[in-house]
């Protein structure tokens, strides 16, 4: 529906204000001097805050629009920052004093004016090597701009099979509403988890890994050719996607024991 019918709609009381309240939000874009059209009320309608992808824009351009988004909303996801332009964005969100979230070698931050509260659902996420935290790191930003809180593991792969099996038994414990796994080489701990719990895991192969199926093509592969069912792949080194994909899992499980209570 365009914006004049919904509004009639209103008025002649064919829809209720919630649905014209929630149809009005597609409209919510917000433009940047010719560079970006934000999308405002994504979170309203997805549940997933604006995501900046810093990686292909100068500077500049990422500057304006964090401030022009965080003068509309209270997060925004900064992901993929070069290394040259890293330090100086902590420096302008410092400048803007707005708070900062980071992780350990990750190219991905949080930016937010309130505080983030984890009322959302629980998210687990295990990394197979030291060399896939980064983008672990990146699922679990994401993840907590979206309200979850997570449980963490890194360095379980299966070169260590033994490593894994009490952080799954917390996680389990915890009543995790989905579990991360991100693997690079073979990328067989996503398989193994996978077959050992009923909970959705969300598979993130990596770019580890050299020769023959190197740069993540064999963990994608395996992943994706794996015989266990409940496992699900998003793309190489995509954990921003993974993040968005489980903590919205996890809020909807949540909202519906929440609803259940009531």
């Amino acid at each position: 529906m365009e914006i004049h019918e919904i509004l009639k709609s209103l008025e002649k009381g064919k829809i209720s204000l919630d649905k014209a309240k929630k149809l009005l939000s597609l409209y919510s874009i917000e433009e940047i001097e010719g560079i970006a059209k934000i999308d405002i009320n994504r979170r309203k309608r997805k549940g997933i805050p604006e995501v900046i992808f810093a990686e292909s824009k100068k500077i500049d351009e990422v500057k304006k629009i964090i401030q022009k988004t965080l003068e509309k909303t209270n997060s925004v996801v900064v992901s993929r920052i070069k290394k040259e332009d890293y330090s100086k964005i902590l420096a302008f969100a410092k400048k803007l004093k707005i708070k900062i979230k980071t992780g350990k070698n990750s190219s991905t931050i949080v930016l937010f004016k309130k505080p983030i509260e984890f009322k959302g659902g629980k998210v687990g996420i295990l990394a197979a090597g030291t060399s896939d935290i980064g983008v672990a790191e990146e699922a679990r930003l994401m993840c907590e701009a979206m309200n979850c809180k997570c449980i963490t593991s890194y360095d379980v792969g299966v070169a260590g099979i033994q490593r894994i099996f009490p952080i799954l038994k917390e996680m389990v414990n915890e009543e995790v509403d989905g579990i991360i796994v991100v693997a690079g080489m073979e990328g067989a701990l996503a398989t193994l988890v996978s077959s050992m719990v009923d909970i959705p895991v969300i598979g993130i192969p990596t770019s580890v890994g050299y020769g023959y199926g190197g740069k993540g093509i064999a963990a994608l592969a395996s992943m994706l050719q794996s015989c266990s069912l409940g496992l699900s792949v998003v793309n190489i080194d995509n954990g921003i996607a993974a993040g968005a994909i489980s903590a919205n899992i996890a809020n909807r499980a949540i909202q519906k024991n929440s609803t259940k209570q009531h």
